[in-house]
């Protein structure tokens, strides 16, 4: 598993709870549909790491954790309300600025950036009301 540390601010955390700061851990591979719903235990009996991807509905190819799984996973695991806030079309809803060890995702492949063990992901919302 891969430790990611999670930021929210500019109004975003509240879809979270309140909280500004979490500390996750995800699976080094995950599947590639973007399911972040566990399999069945008896699935995976034959699997020895916990960073291998086994499906309950057929083979689902594996891939390294990317930013577009962790948003799945974030949305799935972490939103406590109005995810259209959060998600629209598969990825950030525009207004959301995301960096990535400070840096602009833009610049990092966006959702195709890879993820990395003690990574920061900043989420700030940029929309506000008046």
């Amino acid at each position: 598993t891969i430790t990611i540390n999670i930021v929210f601010s500019g109004g975003l955390e509240l879809l979270f709870g309140n909280e500004r700061n979490h500390s996750i851990s995800i699976p080094r591979f995950v599947p590639s549909n973007n399911s972040t719903h566990s399999t069945p235990s008896s699935s995976s009996s034959s699997t020895p790491s916990s960073d291998n991807v086994v499906s309950s509905i057929g083979a689902v190819e594996p891939k390294a954790a990317d930013l577009e799984y962790l948003i799945y996973h974030l949305r799935d695991h972490l939103l406590k309300e109005r995810p259209e806030l959060f998600m629209e079309n598969g990825t950030i809803r525009p207004g959301i600025l995301v960096l990535v060890n400070d840096t602009d995702w833009e610049l990092e492949g966006e959702g195709s950036y890879q993820l990395c063990d003690k990574d920061e992901i900043v989420f700030i919302s940029t929309l506000h009301g008046g």
